[in-house]
């Protein structure tokens, strides 16, 4: 293999995987992959409500996936997951496919930035986790997630009747803008974004200290 190669090859291995993963073997790959999604499927079994609103560790899963295993093995991990923790426990509920797709596209562009090299230490972390956080909210919580919910899971999954009294309460209009308003500050699902971006902050500077690990030092 030339220099130009290996140097392209070395690239490629750093965009598409973390520095922990990209030596490793495809058996390694594969094992650590597995990892992941079993952590995966573990955080979509276990939910928690607080008054009106319910709370889980999904989002903190998958952007920890794409930190551990990189933008291309954390979302493969993060899909799959979501995938098997619906078929092990769907608590009776179809599957909304978009939204595996927005907790994987959060692993993805978890792991992409994780990879950049944005200041040092601890300030050049806590700079990744805000453009993180930020990009993570409006790219999948709103633009994959909440969009998909409506234009797909409302006309599939909720009756008539119920969008009907809804769209009577604001006056006629049951638009686009009017359910992000109900989702997340009447359902509360903000507070849930709120909750695993504080978690972020508060764990991934500890786990990033444990250089065994080999994410998040770059």
């Amino acid at each position: 293999m030339s220099k130009s190669a290996q140097r392209s090859f070395r690239l490629w291995g750093k965009i598409l995987f973390s520095d922990l993963l990209a030596s490793k073997s495809l058996s390694g790959k594969i094992a650590y992959t597995g990892l992941v999604a079993a952590l995966c499927i573990a955080t979509n079994m276990f939910e928690f409500k607080f008054a009106t609103v319910q709370f889980s560790f999904t989002i903190f899963s998958s952007v920890f996936a794409g930190m551990f295993a990189g933008p291309l093995l954390g979302f493969a991990a993060v899909f799959l997951g979501d995938g098997l923790g619906y078929l092990v426990n769907s608590a009776g509920f179809p599957y909304y496919w978009w939204v595996a797709l927005s907790c994987a596209t959060m692993a993805l562009i978890s792991g992409v930035i994780v990879n950049v090299r944005i200041g040092r230490g601890k300030k050049g972390l806590y700079i990744k986790l805000a453009l993180i956080c930020l990009l993570t909210f409006a790219v999948c919580s709103v633009g994959i997630n909440t969009t998909g919910m409506y234009y797909i899971g409302l006309n599939l999954y909720f009756p008539k009747s119920v969008k009907d009294a809804i769209a009577e309460f604001f006056g006629g209009e049951f638009s686009y803008g009017i359910y992000i308003l109900i989702r997340f500050f009447i359902l509360g699902q903000i507070w849930n974004s709120v909750f695993n971006y504080a978690l972020l902050f508060l764990a991934l500077p500890l786990l990033c200290s444990i250089k065994k690990l080999g994410f998040c030092l770059n």
